[in-house]
């Protein structure tokens, strides 16, 4: 089967369910946003520890089923349970309880690791906005916008987390550097 169908030629493309719709529709839209979401998390997933790495692919297979709900909207098969938003918020207490937030706002970028959480989390919070609006004129899966809005939480808390850990290892780094110095000026005297 050949990946290009020229059905989109005319800017119309088809939802799970069948149904023709406008390429700018707002539940294409909302698709595309989660799909770009979903590359984000992909992007910081190689680079993540096996831990993270786990939750994240976790987090991708979600939201997969998340874009299958949307575009088919009265499968229940789709639907986001209570439970899969509960892992997300002791996730998220257990990394708020694992070091000191931030006080101030944050420059994003502290290290890498939280640079692509940070874009992952923007994107989120952009289809978050896009899920309300399909939900007003479409309607959607309550469970669905709840886990896009503890996701975004999620990828904060991840990345201020990643902040403090790259800060602390380099600091570690420095502490170790100077005492290699002074141990070599104690061999010296």
């Amino acid at each position: 089967m050949k990946i290009y169908t020229k059905g989109g030629d005319k800017g119309k493309t088809s939802l799970m369910n069948g149904i023709r719709v406008s390429k700018c529709d707002t539940r294409v839209e909302l698709l595309g946003t989660i799909d770009e979401l979903n590359s984000h998390i992909g992007l910081a997933k190689v680079i993540a520890e096996s831990e993270l790495r786990d939750h994240l692919s976790k987090i991708q297979r979600e939201l997969m089923l998340i874009m299958g709900g949307i575009a088919d909207p009265r499968n229940p098969e789709y639907r986001v349970s209570d439970e899969q938003i509960q892992v997300l918020e002791k996730e998220i207490d257990r990394m708020e309880n694992s070091f000191p937030r931030p006080e101030l706002f944050v420059l994003y970028g502290g290290c890498e690791q939280s640079a692509r959480l940070d874009v992952a989390r923007a994107v989120a919070r952009r289809a978050e906005r896009r899920f309300n609006k399909v939900a007003q004129n479409y309607g959607a899966d309550s469970g669905a916008l709840k886990y896009i809005n503890r996701l975004s939480d999620f990828l904060y808390e991840t990345a201020r987390y990643a902040d403090y850990k790259a800060s602390s290892d380099s600091n570690d780094e420095i502490m170790q550097e100077v005492i290699k110095n002074v141990m070599q000026t104690f061999k010296k005297q």
